[in-house]
């Protein structure tokens, strides 16, 4: 050892001479270079790596590289950079850079960096103060959207750290994610680092996401207004009530097929969130009358929309809901098996819905006669009213309803058998003098009988009949219908196969308000006689008709075209129009088509090109499918010539 102390550069470090008899042989292991000369103890991480030859071969020293720092040294640089755009820059170096930089929380930025520049320059040359250039940063008005494939953490990481310098990250919209490197835990952390001005966020379809991340977005998201879950079967109790905690501001929430949240969440949600507007649930087998009871009598002064779908609920919620409901304006109850009549009856008798305006019934077996009736006594401002698929509702039930919703406006009724011609004309006479809407919809209890009405003032105030698929409704039917509604203006008559010429004539002859809206798709027993007066009769008002399927001929787009002026949308698929009923409509003067559809036309040919062309000049949408006799390259020329309009082929 002490030989070693006393060594110096002129003396052999061995005593008995060079560990390397020949010079030359010592090449094979050491540089002859002047800076290899000395003694090198071992370290634990080499900085500098002296250069060495091995056999022939030079290998040179690496550059020294940012890359080689750790994570913990890079985060601290990167939270101190001055602004959001040098943070933006660097994260698209490197998804390691963008992972660190998307992890830096808005309180993490340094003091010191934000007090670089007093000031900045923008592009044009400006001056812009820090402190309005912080205030851009957390407004929160952009809007982002991901689906599918394009649904992944990197993504995630890239939209928090982009728009934090952009005005913020306001709603988040997540469909979907990509089957090999889908959304995690990791990509919302990164939002709810990067993105605390969020106040929109739904996830759909989302199986790899569960409470940590939405523990997550509820850790940074504070200001989070509108929550949508759909689909998210990872998703528990646990992250709703951490949501419920830290996110007071919350007024929409929407759950959807997520078996793991339950009855504990919603009061969590109850309870914490005083401002809470709108709930809608579905699908949810966790939750029951515990829930539901929870969230209605603790937000009964704030919640004014609440929507109930396939839930395992009973009479017990519905008689809360009509206690509590003070503040509902729509309510939507959907196959709800467990719900009587009891239910709907204690409902309507709590005396709570009296600023209900919209109630719509779908699939539930509790809808009878006694349960509606005691609804609409229950319920002095209810506007509009849907009952889909109720069969247990008879004719009594829907008249008795009618006379009790004193202030209804629209009435819809779909796939409910039980209503025969007797409820549907007893309806639209007892229903007030405010009803504006009436609707049936694949009824098939309705027959053409011909009743006998007596002489009855009319209906003044309907101005919109739709009856859609209802095959026993024929000319009968409809000709009572002109005498009790002179003021209609839309007309919606489809598949209607028993309605002819005589039972739309005296219809169209009633109205002295004038139609503005026709739809007779699928009639097919009315002739050119049937629109010849409707063209005659109302035209001076008439803005759009749809005669898809209708037996009707060139007469009836001549007719058309000569007397309506203010038409606007004109369906004529399927029906026997040649050329020259093209030609008519193109050679008007009065008419100016924006949507026109010919399809399934097989008679409009090439010929009507120039025609076409001519109404190109104030089309916007032209359905040209099915149209055999129009060849492709005039197709071609038409998409050329009218760059404007929406052409299908």
């Amino acid at each position: 050892m002490s030989k070693l102390f006393s060594f110096s550069g002129s003396d052999d470090f061995c005593p008995g001479g060079s560990m390397y008899p020949n010079p030359k042989e010592s090449n094979h292991f050491l540089s002859l270079g002047h800076h290899v000369d000395v003694y090198f103890p071992l370290r634990k991480r080499s900085r500098i790596s002296a250069p060495f030859v091995f056999s022939g071969e030079r290998f040179e020293q690496k550059k020294p590289s940012i890359e080689v720092l750790p994570d913990e040294c890079l985060f601290e640089i990167f939270r101190r950079l001055p602004g959001g755009q040098e943070r933006s820059a660097c994260a698209c170096v490197s998804k390691r850079w963008l992972t660190l930089v998307s992890d830096i929380r808005r309180d993490e930025i340094t003091t010191q960096a934000l007090n670089l520049k007093d000031v900045s320059t923008d592009k044009k040359g400006g001056v812009v103060s820090e402190d309005e250039d912080q205030d851009v940063e957390g407004d929160g008005y952009l809007s982002r959207s991901l689906e599918g494939k394009k649904a992944t953490d990197v993504r995630l990481a890239a939209i928090a750290v982009g728009t934090a310098s952009r005005g913020g990250l306001g709603k988040l919209f997540i469909r979907g994610s990509n089957s090999s490197r889908g959304v995690t835990a990791v990509g919302l952390r990164a939002i709810s680092r990067g993105c605390p001005s969020l106040r929109v966020l739904s996830l759909w379809g989302l199986s790899s996401v569960g409470d940590e991340g939405l523990c997550q977005i509820a850790d940074g998201c504070h200001q989070l207004e509108k929550l949508d879950l759909c689909h998210c079967p990872a998703i528990t109790d646990k992250s709703l009530i951490a949501v419920a905690k830290t996110c007071p501001n919350l007024t929409d929430l929407t759950i959807e097929g997520c078996a793991n949240i339950g009855n504990e969440g919603l009061q969590a949600v109850a309870s914490c969130c005083s401002n809470l507007k709108s709930v809608s649930i579905r699908d949810c087998p966790l939750v029951g009358d515990q829930g539901i009871a929870s969230m209605l009598s603790s937000a009964s002064y704030s919640l004014t929309k609440v929507k109930l779908h396939a839930l395992k609920i009973t009479d017990v919620s519905l008689a809360v809901i009509g206690h509590y409901g003070n503040a509902l304006t729509d309510l939507s109850l959907i196959s709800l098996p467990n719900v009587s009549e009891k239910g709907f009856w204690v409902m309507g008798n709590g005396h709570g819905l009296q600023k209900l305006k919209s109630f719509t019934v779908t699939s539930c077996r509790g809808a009878t006669d006694l349960g509606l009736e005691a609804v609409g006594k229950g319920c002095p401002n209810l506007k509009q009213f849907c009952l889909r698929k109720c069969a247990f509702l008879s004719d009594n039930g829907l008249v008795s309803f009618a006379k009790a919703a004193g202030s209804l406006e629209s009435l819809q009724l779909e796939e409910c058998h039980r209503i025969t011609q007797y409820g549907f004309f007893g309806s639209l006479l007892n229903c007030g003098a405010k009803l504006k809407a009436i609707s049936f919809v694949k009824c098939l209890g309705i027959k053409d009988l011909n009743l006998g009405l007596p002489s009855l003032s009319p209906c003044e105030s309907l101005r919109s009949l739709s009856i859609r698929d209802c095959p026993g409704f024929g000319d009968s039917s409809l000709a009572a219908l002109g005498k009790l509604c002179p003021q209609l203006q839309n007309v919606e008559l489809s598949g209607l196969h028993g309605i002819t010429d005589i039972g739309i004539l005296p219809l169209l002859e009633s109205c002295e308000a004038g139609l503005v809206k026709v739809n007779l798709s699928g009639c097919v027993n009315l002739s050119d006689k049937a629109v010849c007066v409707m063209a005659d009769l109302h035209g001076w008002t008439l803005e759009m008709l749809n005669l898809d399927g209708c037996k009707i001929s060139d007469a009836s787009v001549v007719a058309i075209a000569e007397s309506c002026q203010l038409l606007s949308d004109l369906d004529v698929s399927k029906c026997s129009i040649t050329d020259s009923g093209i030609a008519a409509l193109a050679h008007s003067n009065q008419i100016n088509l924006q949507i026109l559809s010919v399809s399934g036309c097989t008679m409009v040919s090439d010929k009507s090109l120039p025609s076409l062309g001519k109404l190109g000049q104030t089309l916007l949408g032209l359905n040209l499918q099915q149209c055999k006799a129009i060849s492709s390259s005039a197709v071609d020329l038409l998409v050329e010539q009218l760059w404007r309009c929406d052409i299908l082929f």
